[in-house]
């Protein structure tokens, strides 16, 4: 009597595939992986990969958001901790550039993918920008109840917190420092002292 044949779980399946896709993204690069690298490590055929991926862009910015929810989780463990406003604002800027500089030193692959990502203006680095204001906005605000802040809008504050930081968390900017040898880290506590003094912190 024959067993019936199980029918792959399209989770497990998506899974899988995400898995194989970013170990090949991991050692080789985003762009030099195909569809049929992806396939041929599964055992399968690019067409059965397409059943549970619409397109190859797909496959891209399910990987980008894995990588940039490292970048969020770091973000949320901080915005949660019992610290003053002010100093879970510090570590979080000085965390996120941290970490952006690591990737770009040990993880080359995944810090151009995600440098085309934000050239080539994919959704999830969107989405992701609007995740690290809502956290910004949600410090601040916490700052600004407890009298540490002196802002009249946090949102406002959050967004121009993004746009001051840029420098230390943009992968190309991050990289052209690096490359120029420049001292990061006095320029990081510089700006970081800057901008919480314009959220109106006083020393």
């Amino acid at each position: 009597m024959n067993r019936p044949v199980r029918t792959p779980d399209p989770d497990e399946m998506r899974a899988r595939i995400l898995e194989v896709a970013e170990e090949h993204f991991r050692r080789i690069g985003c762009h030099k992986t195909s569809v049929a690298d992806i396939a041929s490590g599964l055992g399968m055929s690019p067409a059965n990969v397409y059943r549970f991926f619409p397109s190859r862009d797909a496959i891209n910015e399910s990987i980008c958001r894995r990588v940039l929810n490292e970048f969020a989780d770091i973000a949320v463990a901080i915005a949660r901790t019992n610290l003053p406003a002010s100093v879970k604002l510090d570590r979080l800027l000085n965390a996120l550039h941290h970490h952006n500089k690591k990737k770009l030193i040990k993880e080359r692959c995944m810090h151009d993918m995600i440098i085309a990502a934000m050239q080539e203006n994919w959704a999830v680095i969107k989405s992701h920008l609007e995740r690290m204001v809502t956290i910004f906005k949600a410090i601040i605000r916490e700052g600004v109840e407890a009298g540490e802040f002196k802002v009249e809008d946090p949102a406002e504050a959050a967004r121009a917190v993004k746009a001051a930081f840029m420098p230390f968390f943009h992968p190309i900017l991050i990289e052209h420092c690096v490359r120029n040898s420049e001292d990061t880290e006095t320029s990081l506590r510089e700006q970081i002292r800057f901008i919480l003094k314009a959220l109106g912190k006083s020393d």
